[in-house]
């Protein structure tokens, strides 16, 4: 560092006097000289990398006088962190997202490109020029995966404006370039609804990524099957099942979505009715996941919306009631059993006597084989409705089920017993001579132990698999 970068004497502040060496660039955004890079030693190849990308250095960092502060190198672990997301000083985010690979450079940061006046103590002094010696090794695409498990990876080819970005609900309007080993599938411009766009052909990847571009962004996106076409493919486009797939989107034009804080009381209303119509559309075709992504709305909106009107009231508890009910109902059909009790539990908090919630939780219960609790809840329905015959088969089912249950208990405790009675015998065997054996009860051998008693004791719903009789129900017929 002492050779590519001189000090004059210590000014009256402390610190001494900056003297920029001539091979330094100022890559200040204002062009302020408030950074200053000197390239040590070149990298390879033409890339940079991007905002968002997780980059890997070493790096050492010095104060003016030469002192060192901090020092991965003598850490002996690389340093990594996502680039221009603010985790690291601004002059780290400037500068390296100029370095190419295997580059050595020296950034020296003014204040207020590095701790500013507070500086951090006790090691920086406040308002203190600091110079790093960074190298940087290698660096990788974002992970936008809300798992982070790698699925979905963005590289930013161009940055976009402004700091806002779609929502769930927001209208889009992108370009996409598909692409699967290099060969073009799909080039479109399309128009969808953030948290919908499976109806125009957008993979779930592209849903979840999408909401972190701003608006005129353009992005590389790789993204495993998991979140493209998964086992399927899609053949019609010589995606075979399995594969992983390329996009080049860019986010021409957004509106987002009006978030529910930011409505009335009238509108939280009137949203909900377009929910519940549009959740219901979707669960007749089938597309159980869309529904449930639209009652969850209902309840996003309503669910604390307490200061109303004694007939708005009414109007949103009945939309409450059938939020929660169709909920359950579609988390019954992707066979998502506790979150369905979940909901009905909910729904019966509004309507205790709800026949739906009763049943469709005793329908959940029951594919948990909790037979006596889907029996307590089918019984219910019978209370309320007598006529109830699809409770009443349950209930015949869940009764089967339990006498199958109590006979393989019984089963399993005669196999232990037997067992324990042949260990005896043949420790009996072994002491014939008869000698006594710590440990071991020698009863008489006319002993009775045969004396042991065992104690054992919407749409249409269709039939439970595998079980005889009707669930079809009168109040089970559609979604609420």
């Amino acid at each position: 560092m002492e050779e590519n970068m001189e000090t004059s004497d210590v000014q009256a502040g402390g610190e001494p006097e900056l003297i920029i060496s001539p091979n330094a660039v100022d890559i200040s955004l204002n062009k302020d000289g408030g950074i200053w890079k000197e390239i040590i030693r070149e990298g390879t190849g033409d890339a940079f990398p991007s905002t968002g990308e997780k980059v890997s250095v070493h790096y050492v960092g010095r104060l003016l006088d030469g002192t060192v502060f901090d020092s991965s190198r003598d850490r002996g672990d690389l340093f990594e962190f996502s680039l221009g997301k603010g985790s690291v000083i601004k002059g780290w985010d400037v500068g390296v997202a100029t370095m190419k690979k295997g580059e050595v450079a020296l950034l020296t940061c003014k204040p207020e490109y590095a701790y500013g006046e507070a500086g951090s103590p006790p090691k920086i002094p406040s308002n203190a020029t600091l110079v790093f010696e960074i190298e940087l090794f290698d660096w990788n695409w974002e992970d936008l995966s809300t798992n982070k498990d790698g699925g979905i990876q963005r590289k930013i080819i161009t940055n976009g404006e402004g700091m806002g970005t779609p929502n769930d609900g927001a209208s889009v309007e992108v370009h996409l370039i598909g692409k699967i080993n290099g060969n073009v599938f799909e080039d479109r411009d399309v128009n969808f609804i953030v948290g919908e766009g499976s109806e125009n052909g957008i993979v779930e990847g592209i849903e979840q990524a999408i909401q972190k571009f701003q608006k005129g962004e353009r992005s590389l996106l790789k993204l495993n099957s998991r979140y493209a076409f998964g086992a399927e493919g899609k053949p019609n486009e010589n995606i075979p099942p399995n594969a992983d797939v390329e996009y080049d989107v860019t986010l021409k034009n957004f509106e987002k979505a009006k978030g529910s804080w930011e409505m009335d009381s009238d509108e939280k209303l009137e949203q909900s009715e377009i929910s519940k119509t549009k959740g219901t559309n979707y669960f007749k075709a089938g597309k159980y996941n869309l529904a449930a992504k639209q009652y969850k709305k209902i309840i996003d909106c309503l669910e604390y919306e307490t200061a109303l009107s004694e007939e708005d009231q009414k109007k949103r508890n009945a939309l409450l009631l059938a939020g929660f009910l169709n909920l359950a109902l579609c988390n019954l059909k992707l066979e998502n059993h506790l979150k369905a009790v979940k909901f009905c539990d909910k729904a019966l908090e509004i309507d205790k006597e709800s026949e739906k919630g009763l049943f469709r939780r005793a329908q959940a219960y029951f594919s948990l084989k909790e037979y006596e609790l889907a029996k307590k809840d089918f019984q219910a329905v019978l209370n309320i409705d007598s006529n109830n015959k699809a409770a009443h088969n349950q209930i015949l089912n869940c009764n089967n089920k339990i006498k199958a249950q109590l006979d393989k208990e019984r089963k399993t405790y005669l196999n232990m017993f037997e067992k324990f009675a042949k260990q005896d015998s043949e420790n009996m065997k072994k002491n014939q001579n008869g000698s006594m054996t710590t440990g071991v009860w020698m009863g008489p051998e006319n002993e009775d132990k045969s004396d042991v008693t065992i104690v054992g004791d919407s749409l249409e719903a269709g039939p439970v698999p595998g079980e005889e009789g009707s669930m079809n129900s009168d109040t089970d017929r559609a979604p609420a």
